[in-house]
């Protein structure tokens, strides 16, 4: 059991949330806290200029009511929605803050991932805590 678990959640189609947070819930031991963590990828500031005014923050506070939904009713669970690059605000929240698992949802790997790599596969290769890959 563990007693500090992120959930970094991203809502990618093929990305399940909700499992993630299901076996945050069965892998989280009494008094622990759960954190689900959104990165918002920062936009090129020549891309905003073509956005509404007010979409970023709309975004954003669309993203905060999804993640309120998924922790509803979850004890010690809680959210936080940053700006940065994906797999390094992860790894950094989960240094900074003591987390003792990560669950991240992933998809089928793709070309791309191969060449590229993926959040998930930098993850699991640069965490310093267990790891949950849940497909």
């Amino acid at each position: 059991m563990y007693k500090n678990i992120l959930v970094p959640v991203s809502y990618e189609a093929d990305r399940n949330a909700q499992g993630a947070m299901e076996i945050a819930k069965a892998l989280c031991t009494e008094g622990g806290s759960i954190t689900c963590l959104h990165v918002m990828e920062q936009l090129p500031k020549y891309a905003t200029e073509y956005l509404p005014e007010g979409h970023l923050e709309a975004a954003k506070a669309n993203i905060v009511a999804s993640l309120k939904a998924l922790v509803e009713g979850v004890d010690g669970a809680t959210t936080r929605v940053v700006e940065g690059h994906s797999s390094r605000t992860i790894l950094t929240h989960a240094d900074n803050n003591d987390i003792d698992l990560i669950i991240v949802a992933s998809h089928q790997p793709g070309m791309q991932d191969y060449l590229l790599g993926s959040t998930a596969a930098k993850v699991v290769r640069h965490a310093k805590c267990a790891v949950h890959v849940l497909r």
